[in-house]
Order: structure tokens, then C-alpha cells, then sequence
């Protein structure tokens, strides 16, 4: 079967740490991720704004931006589970129980919780999950399928999302 594929790539600057890591990562560090979607599709639209397109890249930027960008960019990426770092954030008049619950309760709904309501009005991104490349490529991914089926009407699938942690390291999450 022939495919068409398209490519969009971005970058973005956040912390993290990896709080089962037996070695350095398991400290307070950054990286400046490049995060690329690949987008598949039999056809090409047959017409409208996207005719010959699988989906117009500016759309596949607007997604991931909103999805990546907006909220992690500049910010800190945190397990749920890492209570010892998120106290760290939290602001010190808040009742530390409720603000954690509240935070629990967000990432149990969603998956995810963005907040500012940090220590230094800092942006934090909480995950169900340790924030590793693969983690984040899974997350990103399922986060952003919906968009891309959406913005193309139905015609282009999310077939991977690449996590760049450096220049020489990647993880990959594809379509199961």
C-alpha cells in the first residue's frame, strides 16, 4: 500500500527528573527536547485548503504547540508519584494535602496537570508517569492523535511521535 507521509518538528526547553534512576538523571536537571510528529495517510485531501496535502504543516504546528509548547516549554516535568519533589513546589500557604489532592485528581482525569500555582509561580506539568523520552513520546502522542485526525477530517493518522532528550539520544512511540 502507498503512504504519504509529513514531518513536523519542534523545540522546547523543561526540567525533569527520572525519580527511579539509579544514576545522575535521578537529579533536578534540563534538556532542550526536539519533539517531531509524523503524520500518514493513503491519500492526499482532494480539495479545500489542504487539497494535495496529507495535512497543511502549519495545523500540525498549531496542534503541537498547544499541546507541547504552551504547557511545557519553560517549565518542569514531574511524576505524580514524586511527592518529595512536588513539595517542592508547592506554595508555602497552601495546606500541602489539598494542594496535592488537587493535583492527583487533575492527572487521574486527564492524564496530565498543568499548573502555576507553584512556589515561584512556576510552570509545572505532572504526569501519571515517570517524564522519560519514551514516557513523554507515549503522552504526547495520545495526546495529540485526536487533534491530527481532527484537523486533517479523518484523512491523516498519528503514526509516530520522537522524543529528542539530546543530539544523540531519541525515543520513538509509534501507532499500535
Amino acid at each position: 500500500m502507498t503512504s504519504f507521509t509529513v514531518t513536523r518538528q519542534i523545540a522546547i526547553d523543561a526540567g525533569h527528573r527520572v525519580m527511579t534512576h539509579g544514576s545522575k538523571c535521578r537529579h533536578l536537571h534540563g534538556h532542550r527536547y526536539t519533539i517531531e510528529a509524523t503524520c500518514t495517510s493513503a491519500h492526499l485531501q482532494a480539495n479545500g485548503e489542504q487539497s494535495d496535502m496529507v495535512l497543511d504543516f502549519g495545523f500540525l504546528k498549531e496542534e503541537m504547540l498547544a499541546v507541547i509548547d504552551g504547557p511545557c516549554d519553560h517549565g518542569f516535568l514531574a511524576h505524580v508519584d514524586d511527592t518529595e519533589l512536588l513539595a517542592m513546589f508547592r506554595p508555602e500557604t497552601t495546606d500541602a494535602e489539598r494542594w496535592l489532592a488537587s493535583i492527583r485528581a487533575a492527572v487521574a482525569e486527564r492524564g496530565y496537570c498543568l499548573t502555576t500555582a507553584t512556589r515561584l509561580a512556576t510552570k509545572l506539568y505532572v504526569l501519571d508517569a515517570n517524564p522519560t523520552a519514551e514516557q513523554l513520546c507515549r503522552h504526547w502522542f495520545s495526546r495529540l492523535k485526536p487533534l491530527v485526525e481532527r484537523r486533517s477530517g479523518g484523512l491523516a493518522l498519528l503514526g509516530e511521535v520522537v522524543v529528542w532528550e539530546t543530539p544523540n539520544c531519541r525515543a520513538s512511540y509509534a501507532a499500535p
